[in-house]
C-alpha cells in the first residue's frame, strides 16, 4: 500500500512526507521518481532538459518515463510497510497533461483525457493519494506557491503551473483524491492533522485509527 502526497510546486509535500515519517514507524518514505529510475532521467536532464520536457518530447514518451519511473519506485518498497510518495500516479498524470495541455495546445480537459488513457493500460499497486493545495481559488494557488518560490519563473513555466491546476481541479471532480486539503490559512500542524484524518487507515492500526 502507499500514500502519495500530491500538488503544485512549493505547497509543502517534502514537509510533510518528512513530518510523517517520522511520526510513524512503519512508513517507508520513497522520494520521487527520478530517484528510482536515474539512467533514463540521466538522458533528459541537463541544459536541455526544459527543451525535451515542453517541446521535443510526445505525450506517450514523457507519459511513459513518468510510469515506468513509478513502477520501479513502487518496486523498492520493503515487505510489510507502507511507502510515502512525493507525488503519486494522479500527480504524474496531472504533470503530463498539464505538459500536453501547453505544448499542444489542447484544454486541461482533452489532455487530461488523453494522458489517462495512455496510464490505463498499466497495472498499478494500491495507493492513497492526497492532493495538498494552496488554495481553492486556482489564482490565488498560483500566486502563494510562485511567491515561495524566491525568483520569478520564466518562459513556459508560468503558464505550466496554471495548467496544472486547471488539471487538478478537473481530477478533483473525478474523484481522483481520495481527500483534498486546502492549506490557505492553516498551520503545518492543522494540514499534517487534516491528512492524518484522512489516511488513519492506513497509517495506524485500526485501534488507534478510532481513537485519533
Amino acid at each position: 500500500m502507499f500514500i502519495s502526497l500530491n500538488g503544485p510546486d512549493n505547497v509543502g509535500k517534502t514537509t510533510h512526507l518528512r513530518l510523517l515519517a517520522s511520526r510513524f514507524p512503519n512508513v517507508q518514505p520513497l522520494g520521487s521518481v527520478h530517484e528510482h529510475h536515474a539512467a533514463a532521467w540521466k538522458q533528459v536532464a541537463g541544459e536541455g532538459y526544459a527543451t525535451w520536457w515542453f517541446e521535443e518530447s510526445t505525450t506517450a514518451e514523457l507519459t511513459g518515463l513518468l510510469l515506468d519511473s513509478y513502477e520501479r519506485r513502487s518496486g523498492a518498497l520493503e515487505r510489510g510497510r507502507v511507502g510515502l510518495l512525493d507525488r503519486g500516479l494522479p500527480m504524474l498524470i496531472a504533470v503530463s497533461a498539464a505538459t500536453a495541455s501547453v505544448k499542444e495546445g489542447s484544454s486541461p480537459a482533452e489532455a487530461l483525457t488523453a494522458v489517462e488513457g495512455i496510464a490505463a493500460s498499466r497495472v498499478l499497486a494500491p495507493e492513497v493519494p492526497v492532493l495538498l493545495l494552496p488554495s481553492l481559488d486556482a489564482e490565488r494557488s498560483y500566486a502563494i506557491t510562485s511567491a515561495r518560490e524566491g525568483r520569478p519563473w520564466t518562459g513556459v513555466y508560468p503558464a505550466y503551473q496554471r495548467t496544472l491546476r486547471a488539471v487538478l481541479l478537473h481530477q478533483v471532480e473525478r474523484g481522483a483524491y481520495v481527500g483534498v486539503v486546502d492549506c490557505e490559512g492553516k498551520s503545518i500542524e492543522q494540514v499534517q492533522a487534516d491528512m492524518v484524518t484522512i489516511t488513519g487507515s492506513v497509517l495506524l492500526p485500526s485501534t488507534d485509527a478510532e481513537d485519533s
